[in-house]
């Protein structure tokens, strides 16, 4: 008898609880029934702490305003930089209050400050032209050379960015605002030795280094050897050849690693490769470096990656030639 009647007190006890626990799901569901019918989930939006706004999409918002700030080469922009980016917080919002993200968007962006890119065709130290396009820019370079132009060593290709647009000459005009005819000088000279002591040869005017070069990235060539563009105070010592971010280098020639590192003085990440008979070659500028020294590379080996480290103004390898410590034009040898 004593066993029932726990028995039944339990059957009570817990006829209680579910009957509680219908009610407490029947009270959670009028809450959330009410809130549905008043209320909106949706994103409290502030600007350096001060509430701008709501949204109820945070995402489509961000991408609108991340799209503002990116590249728009049509007009040569850069990027856009704003001074603040928004923040968000879940909350809700009722009904009969709208969101406004078109004029979360304006305040937002209202201040942003747009950086264009350009390039300057300089010669020397000085920048003569601007050029919306590199391509263009290129074209301007090679048709001064196919001309044969006196001043085409001085002539190089620099990056710009600015809060101000140039403004932008045609091809046409730089060629011909650019063009130097040489000059040619005749000289003569007379001997009245048999005609039978003469002999005739020429000269290439390079060194001859023993061993075969490849080159070490495909690129395209903005500045020369010898020229003298405006960011730098002396002749240039070697060949840029400009390829994208992370483009793999490859050894000239197999020889043994000298150097592998950042010295600090213009270079940033560099590697020196020993050739044997005096002849070495320097990549400077690069994003990584996959050698150390002391190591053996064999030609083609990958031994760093494109960057812009140290004095660079964009994406490139500088490439150097060298004959018992005297640097050489890579021409001679490459591209």
């Amino acid at each position: 008898m004593f066993i029932i009647n726990i028995l039944r007190k339990i059957a009570i006890t817990t006829r209680k609880s579910i009957k509680l626990l219908i009610l407490m799901f029947l009270a959670a569901v009028v809450l959330i029934g009410l809130v549905v019918l008043f209320y909106n989930p949706t994103y409290e939006v502030s600007l350096n702490g001060e509430v701008v706004g709501y949204t109820s999409n945070k995402s489509e918002l961000q991408e609108k305003i991340n799209a503002y700030t990116q590249e728009d080469e049509e007009n040569n922009i850069a990027f856009i930089q704003i001074d603040a980016m928004p923040t968000y917080k879940l909350c809700l919002l009722k009904k009969d209050v709208e969101t406004n993200d078109d004029e979360i968007y304006a305040k937002v962006t209202e201040n942003g400050t747009p950086y264009y890119k350009y390039y300057a065709i300089t010669e020397g130290k000085k920048e003569k032209f601007y050029l919306s396009s590199f391509k263009d820019a290129e074209e301007v370079i090679e048709q001064l050379e196919e001309k044969d132009s006196a001043n085409q060593d001085d002539l190089g290709i620099v990056e710009k960015y600015g809060k101000e647009l140039k403004e932008f000459a045609s091809v046409e005009t730089c060629v011909s605002e650019l063009y130097e005819k040489k000059v040619v000088v005749q000289s003569y000279s007379y001997s009245y030795a048999p005609a039978s002591n003469y002999s005739t040869g020429s000269s290439s005017g390079n060194v001859s280094l023993g061993i075969s070069l490849i080159n070490p990235v495909s690129g395209i060539i903005t500045s020369r050897f010898g020229s003298n563009d405006s960011v730098r105070d002396h002749s240039h010592s070697g060949l840029d050849i400009a390829a994208p971010y992370g483009t793999t280098i490859k050894a000239a020639a197999s020889g043994t690693v000298t150097y592998s590192g950042n010295a600090g003085d213009g270079f940033g990440n560099y590697v020196i490769i020993s050739h044997g008979n005096g002849v070495t070659t320097v990549y400077a500028h690069c994003s990584s470096l996959l050698v150390s020294a002391g190591q053996t590379v064999s030609q083609g080996e990958a031994i760093a990656r494109v960057g812009s480290t140290g004095n660079s103004t964009g994406n490139h390898l500088h490439f150097e030639v060298r004959k018992n410590g005297v640097t050489l034009n890579p021409q001679y040898y490459t591209y």
